[in-house]
């Protein structure tokens, strides 16, 4: 499998962690510890889909 690949079904295996913790927080009425769940399952989001060249870098004249 492709290192990018894995790297981003990490990232995303990752914030699915984060996610359903963070439902779980809810549902007990900790929202202050949901909001922060969140907030990390979102920054991982994020991270995957930096993964990989990025445009800029592959336009970028030398």
């Amino acid at each position: 499998m492709n290192e990018v690949l894995v790297k981003k079904q990490a990232f995303l295996k990752e914030a699915g962690y984060f996610f359903r913790n963070a439902s779980e927080h809810a549902d007990e009425g900790d929202l202050h510890s949901c909001a922060g769940l969140i907030l990390k399952a979102l920054d991982k989001e994020r991270r995957a889909g930096g993964v990989g060249p990025q445009v800029l870098q592959i336009i970028k004249t030398r």
